[in-house]
């Protein structure tokens, strides 16, 4: 699995929820749910988006936002626009007053609106839990970043808005990848541009050598990966990957190597029944006790401490 799957594997267990939503102006909606990655599609119409502490940002038909780091953003026809809807942790709406709006609002399947037409009509996807192996990928986001209808070719906006009013079996599980798929495209069109500061290690990966050291670690973490069993399988020799690799990421390849490790592990063991002997293994230590050195060392913490936490 490569990095960007990475963000989003197992979207259901990261509490993903995915909505159409239909308003006539003047509307606003105050999102203040404390959600690390909203991605919010324009399919008709007009939107502005005020971010906490920032500036407004227009969005036309066809334009997508990526909104990171759990801040509050005001979602209306005008910045102006004063917010009637408040979305709370979990995705519950409710009114200036506390008022619960989820019934009054609720407008068929996976629809929420205010029982106008619709002039303006947005797909709202949210990762309500977050991702430790990719935190830093994340972090470099701005709090909102927007693609243009016209600087990106993904056919999967109609895809997702044709998809999520149907009721049938298995329509979560569509629904989940098509959004994955939405959000992947949309952050790989957003680093790509010469601006965007991606991490060290996220634009490595475009390197032949170094690029193929890091997908081994990735995708297979408990092997007993050396410099040396690296270097072999990428085929350069061992001082060779050790310089190539530490001047593309900023850090060795074992050094890198164990913050990966770490961050898999605490990303596992948010599972309820994860136990720190099972996250060792599949992290590549050979015991809890080992996992627990290594994790309180970087920490501060130990694993079942940090478990307990999340």
């Amino acid at each position: 699995m490569d990095v960007l799957g990475s963000l989003l594997a197992g979207p259901r267990a990261r509490g993903a929820f995915l909505m159409r939503v239909l308003l006539d102006p003047p509307w606003g909606v105050l999102a203040r749910d404390r959600a690390p990655l909203t991605v919010l599609c324009v399919t008709r119409g007009l939107t502005w988006l005020v971010p906490e502490g920032g500036a407004p940002v227009r969005l036309e038909q066809g334009d997508l936002a990526v909104l990171s780091g759990g801040a509050s953003c005001l979602v209306a026809d005008d910045p102006a626009t004063a917010p009637e809807a408040f979305i709370e942790p979990g995705g519950c709406g409710v009114g200036p007053t506390g008022e619960d709006l989820c019934d009054a609002l609720d407008r068929g399947v996976r629809t929420w609106g205010s029982g106008g037409a619709g002039a303006t009509e947005l797909l709202v996807g949210t990762y309500q839990l977050a991702g430790e192996v990719t935190g830093s990928l994340l972090r470099a986001l701005p709090p909102v970043a927007v693609v243009r209808e016209g600087e990106w070719d993904c056919p999967l906006m109609p895809v997702l808005a044709a998809e999520i009013v149907r009721d049938e079996p298995g329509q979560d599980v569509v629904l989940d990848r098509v959004l994955d798929l939405l959000v992947i495209s949309a952050l790989r069109a957003w680093f790509a541009r010469p601006e965007a500061e991606a991490p060290a290690w996220y634009r490595a990966y475009g390197d032949p050598v170094v690029g193929g050291a890091l997908r081994l670690m990735r995708d297979h973490p408990a092997h007993p990966w050396t410099v040396a069993s690296l270097a072999a399988r990428v085929g350069a020799s061992r001082a060779a990957l050790g310089r190539r690799f530490t001047a593309l990421v900023g850090e060795p390849p074992m050094t890198h190597l164990t913050g990966l490790r770490l961050d898999m592990a605490a990303e596992l063991l948010r599972a309820p029944d994860a136990t720190v002997e099972s996250v060792a293994r599949r992290v590549g230590y050979g015991s809890a006790f080992a996992l627990s050195t290594a994790f309180k060392r970087e920490r501060g913490i130990s694993p079942s401490q940090f478990r307990d936490g999340a």
